[in-house]
């Protein structure tokens, strides 16, 4: 069996990469923090590129294609912390709004969805997810979104509800990363929100949380991988008792073992996206090791930039710090290590 990638995915993985190194510097996402815009020039040209609409359905204008061509792509977005909600909008939204348009099951909900979807494939569309284990929490790119799915428990069971237009309306909130753009909704539940109720729901809800867990990870891999980069950088460059800090066995190893890490890490996230594309029977499991595995990567890539950069790392004219946020934030978002580690040791126990 042949786990590698293929020559396209690779091929698409590396174009997406020239784009964002030349339209997404770290002096683009400093001007997010700033100014955070939702679809902006590089949405359009991301839109063009197909890579806004991977996770469509071929029927809604997208490319049809599933997570394992998606998380290199996702990857590449943390290399550059992206400030648009691709993760979001392509990696969860997308295929959330697929297995509504293919259920149907409450009313127009299917032909609703595939007009979301194909907004989506155009770049004319963004969408949030509200994290369905905290669905009163904050809601990461909610502030700005076209279109925002969210979670309701009834004693009936949960339900899907989507909120557009003039429902999406959503109290800001302070975040880390002020480029995620948290939002709590303001909205009630009622018949021209709801999407899906019942077992139909809750296979939709569970199967996004997996998602979302893998995507989360693949960003965190390559918020991990610029951390350490630039963290290799610096201690060529900075002097100390005559010689660059990075000569020095201590630092060596920090940064070594944060690679080592992160190494570890990426084939698990892979593993993972291959799992949900194929609905494995252990599909759940892997994404939690996914998460979790991806969340300590990043962590530890955090802690080891910021003690070799020292001080300075933290500060606004250090580039670090972009990067360090954004992996805080998605470390604990859809779950941190410590809860997907839970979660599986649970799973595990259940079959005893």
């Amino acid at each position: 069996m042949n786990f590698s990638f293929t020559e396209q995915q690779l091929e698409f993985r590396d174009a997406v990469r020239q784009v964002l190194a030349k339209e997404c510097t770290t002096d683009d996402v400093r001007a997010a923090y700033d100014a955070p815009v939702a679809r902006t020039s590089r949405w359009a040209t991301l839109a063009e590129l197909g890579v806004t609409g991977l996770t469509v359905p071929e029927a809604h204008g997208g490319l049809g294609l599933g997570m394992v061509d998606l998380v290199p792509l996702i990857e590449e977005a943390g290399r550059v912390a992206l400030p648009e909600p691709l993760a979001t909008t392509t990696g969860i939204a997308a295929p959330f709004l697929a297995d509504v348009a293919d259920s149907g099951s409450v009313g127009t909900s299917g032909a609703r969805a595939g007009v979301w979807l194909t907004g989506i494939a155009q770049g004319d569309l963004t969408a949030a997810v509200a994290d369905v284990r905290w669905p009163d929490l904050p809601v990461a790119g909610a502030d700005g979104a076209d279109l925002l799915l969210v979670v309701a428990d009834t004693p009936d069971g949960p339900e899907l509800h989507a909120l557009e237009g003039s429902m999406t309306a959503t109290a800001p909130a302070q975040s880390l990363d002020p480029t995620r753009r948290l939002g709590t909704p303001q909205w009630e539940p009622s018949a021209a929100t709801l999407l899906l109720a019942g077992d139909t729901a809750r296979t939709a809800i569970d199967r996004t949380a997996d998602r979302a867990a893998v995507v989360t990870g693949a960003e965190l891999l390559g918020l991990a991988d610029t951390m350490i980069a630039m963290t290799a950088g610096y201690a060529k460059d900075r002097q100390q008792f005559g010689k660059p800090i990075g000569t020095f066995q201590a630092v060596k190893h920090l940064v070594a073992g944060a690679q080592v890490l992160l190494e570890f890490a990426r084939p698990v996230v892979y593993g993972a996206a291959w799992a949900l594309d194929q609905d494995s029977p252990d599909a759940s499991r892997a994404a939690s090791v996914a998460k979790s595995y991806a969340s300590e990567a990043a962590l530890e890539a955090a802690r080891v930039a910021l003690q070799v950069h020292g001080a300075i790392g933290y500060t606004w004219e250090c580039d670090l710090h972009l990067f360090l946020k954004r992996s805080w934030a998605l470390a604990e978002a859809w779950g941190s290590a410590a809860e997907h580690r839970a979660r599986l040791l649970d799973s595990l126990l259940a079959e005893r």
